[in-house]
C-alpha cells in the first residue's frame, strides 16, 4: 500500500513506537503520539529535544524553521535554547545567495528568541526539487514545570489562542500566490503571506502568558492536520474524550475565503500560529483575561470529557463525530 503525502496514519506510527523505540530511566517523556517533544532528566532540570523539518515552503524557510521548532518546546513549558538544522538544497538551483539568506534567516529569527544555531549539516541533494530544513531545537524546563499534552483531565477547559489557521493561510498564499491575487488581489494575498509576522505562526507568547496565569494541566500546538488533527491528538496521549463547539472556534476570514475557493475544510488545514490549552476549569477566565489583556486572542472552545464520551463536535446544535483527517487539507492543492 503506497502511503499519501503528510503524517504517518496514526495507527501504523502507533505500531512503528510501539516496536521500535526504546528509553532508558533519564527519559521521562518519550515518544507518543500527541507529544510534541522528548523530556530527559537532567538532574535539576529536564532536557527537551524535539525536531521538525519544514517542508511545504522554501520562501522564508528558515524562519519558519526556527518558529515550528521552538512552538514545541515552548508547549511543554521550556525555553527554547539551542538549534542545529539540516538543511537540505536542490540540483541545479542552488546558488551562494539562496544558502546565504537560508542561514540570515536562521540567525536572525534564533536572535529574535536568544537562541543560539549550533550545529548542523548542509548539502546539495539528489532528488529533491525545493529547499527542505530539518530544525532540532533543544531546550530546559524546571522539572516542576513542565507540561505534556497527555497531561489533560477529564474537566478541563479546552482553550485556542488566536484562530485558524495561521500556517495554513501564508503557505498558500506563498505557494498560490499569482493565481489567487487574480482572484483576490495583491492587497489579500500580501496581507496572507505576513501571516506568519502578524497575528505571527510563533506560540511563546501565548504558552509564556497561559503557564504563568493558570493551572496549565496541557498544552498543543496544533500543526499537519490542523486543529481537528490536534484534538485527536491531545484526546489520544491524555485518554480523555473531548467535546468542542463549532461555532466557538474562531476562524480568520482570509482562512474562509481561502478554504471556500478551494474547497478545503478549515478544521483540518495545517494551523501553527494556535495553542490548544486544557486549564483547570477554576483558571479559565483568568487565563483568557491574561492571554487576551496581553494582546493574544483567547476563545473557550470545548471541555475535555471522559473517555468513553469520545471525540464530539457540536454543529449547529447537533453532536457529530469529531472529522478525522488522514492528510493535511493543504495538500489538496499542493500535491
Amino acid at each position: 500500500m503506497i502511503l499519501p503525502v503528510g503524517k504517518l496514519p496514526t495507527d501504523i506510527l502507533a505500531r512503528m513506537l510501539k516496536a521500535y523505540t526504546s528509553f532508558d530511566e533519564r527519559v521521562k517523556v518519550g515518544p507518543a503520539i500527541g507529544e510534541d517533544a522528548a523530556a530527559v532528566d537532567m538532574g535539576d532540570r529536564y532536557l527537551l529535544l524535539k525536531t521538525d523539518p519544514i517542508t511545504f515552503v522554501a520562501e522564508d524557510i528558515g524562519t519558519y524553521t526556527v518558529r515550528i521548532n521552538a512552538n514545541d518546546i515552548a508547549t511543554m513549558g521550556g525555553k527554547p535554547m539551542w538549534l542545529l538544522a539540516a538543511i537540505l538544497l536542490p540540483e541545479h538551483h542552488t546558488t551562494k545567495e539562496v544558502v546565504e539568506e537560508i542561514f540570515r534567516q536562521l540567525s536572525s529569527a534564533c536572535k529574535e528568541i536568544g537562541v543560539f544555531l549550533c550545529g548542523g549539516h548542509t548539502e546539495i541533494t539528489p532528488g529533491i526539487d525545493r529547499v527542505i530544513v530539518v530544525g532540532a531545537m533543544i531546550g530546559e524546563v524546571r522539572k516542576d514545570g513542565i507540561i505534556t499534552t497527555g497531561g489533560a483531565r477529564t474537566g478541563d477547559d479546552l482553550l485556542l489562542t488566536k484562530a485558524i489557521a495561521v500556517e495554513g493561510i501564508s503557505v498558500i498564499a506563498r505557494r498560490k500566490g499569482n493565481e489567487l491575487e487574480a482572484v483576490f488581489g495583491t492587497a489579500f494575498v500580501q496581507r496572507c503571506r505576513g501571516f506568519i509576522e502578524r497575528p505571527g505562526i510563533s506560540i511563546l507568547k501565548d504558552a509564556e502568558i497561559a503557564g504563568r496565569y493558570g493551572d496549565i494541566h496541557s498544552m498543543h500546538d496544533p500543526t499537519e492536520g490542523g486543529l481537528a488533527t490536534g484534538l485527536n491528538e491531545v484526546a489520544l496521549a491524555a485518554d480523555v474524550g473531548l467535546l468542542v463547539e463549532e461555532e466557538c472556534i474562531p476562524v480568520y476570514p482570509e482562512c474562509q475565503a481561502l478554504c471556500m475557493y478551494y474547497g478545503l475544510d478549515p478544521l483540518g488545514l495545517i494551523a501553527s500560529g494556535s495553542l490548544l490549552i486544557a486549564v483547570n476549569p477554576r483558571d479559565t477566565e483568568k487565563v483568557l483575561d491574561a492571554l487576551n489583556n496581553k494582546g493574544v486572542p483567547a476563545t473557550k472552545i470545548g471541555k475535555i470529557m471522559p473517555k468513553e464520551h469520545g471525540l464530539k463536535i457540536k454543529k449547529r446544535g447537533e453532536i457529530l463525530e469529531l472529522p478525522v483527517f488522514d492528510r493535511d487539507e493543504i495538500t489538496k492543492i499542493l500535491d
